[in-house]
């Protein structure tokens, strides 16, 4: 296996690039991604949605210049589905082209070559060329444990067995991030093959600071505007009220409503008309309005 660039020397130019690309990494977030890379382990990430889990994975792939694969999990996925197919149409064209030339061991051994693989993210990663992809596991909590044990030989060695083909290794380590919303517990055997980090939703400096920089054009009143209410529905005592609080995405999307809207400043009224964005559940929206003009109002100094 080609040994990897991290194209990093210290934590501090990692997170300098992904800066660069709008991604606000703090120190311990950082520090994990540098170790992983260095270590070329792979790197879980458990938290809340909409915290940026996924968008580190993106981050990565601008500032490495590598390209990005994304296995979406969902509960019943198959391996088949993460892995290879076989081609079956051109196998078949293939058998009847050859059946009267040759013998049935050598058309079972022509149909089995690499050709015929219909390739998969996983199996894309460990073949990606050097200096390798970024591959994106992502909600892996969404599969089931099969699904997870299945993953074990890729997460622990970079490599997949194909029965027709024998053992795939990777021709460079890919950066593997899994990120899990932590609906249920992973299974400790894929804890252990993984660097762990936890995602918590950003001190409001940090997410100030990324709300600036993903829509500068909403200015800097009202972007503190938005990252202070944000940051106030998830503080208690309102954090109580609502099923589930914001995350980044949905104050980055905020945003970029109430520019659409030309909005200067936040009132109770505009808040109301874009609490769906806040918001995915009609309950938290209906707990929202009563709250608005209290979370609006200025801060104790």
């Amino acid at each position: 296996m080609v040994e990897p660039v991290s194209g990093f020397a210290t934590i501090d130019e990692l997170t300098h690039a992904l800066k660069g690309v709008g991604y606000h990494a703090p120190r311990q977030l950082a520090t994990s991604v540098f170790l992983a890379m260095k270590l070329q382990r792979p790197l879980l990430l458990e938290g809340e949605p909409g915290v940026g889990k996924t968008e580190l994975a993106k981050a990565l792939s601008k500032v490495l210049a590598r390209p990005m694969l994304r296995l979406q999990c969902y509960d019943g996925m198959e391996q088949r589905e993460a892995l290879y197919e076989w081609n079956h149409t051109a196998q078949l064209l293939h058998m009847r082209a050859a059946q009267d030339t040759v013998t049935a061991d050598e058309i079972e051994r022509e149909v089995y070559q690499p050709r015929y693989l219909i390739r998969r993210p996983l199996l894309q990663a460990l073949q990606a060329p050097a200096p390798g992809a970024v591959l994106l596991i992502d909600e892996v909590d969404r599969a089931d444990e099969p699904f997870e044990a299945f993953l074990l030989e890729y997460l622990g060695e970079y490599q997949v067995t194909i029965p027709e083909l024998g053992t795939i290794k990777a021709e460079a380590a890919p950066i593997t991030i899994l990120t899990s919303n932590r609906t249920r517990d992973l299974n400790d055997a894929v804890k252990r093959r993984c660097l762990y980090q936890w995602m918590d939703y950003p001190e409001r400096e940090r997410e100030l600071a990324i709300v600036q920089s993903q829509v500068p054009e909403a200015g800097p009143a009202l972007t503190e505007q938005i990252t202070q209410f944000v940051s106030r529905l998830r503080s208690m005592p309102f954090a109580n009220a609502f099923q589930r609080s914001p995350g980044i995405a949905e104050s980055v999307e905020w945003a970029k409503a109430l520019v659409a809207l030309d909005t200067l400043t936040l009132d109770p009224e505009v808040v109301q008309d874009t609490a769906g964005i806040l918001f995915k559940q009609r309950e938290d929206v209906a707990a929202l309005i009563p709250l608005i003009d209290e979370l609006l109002q200025p801060e104790p100094a």
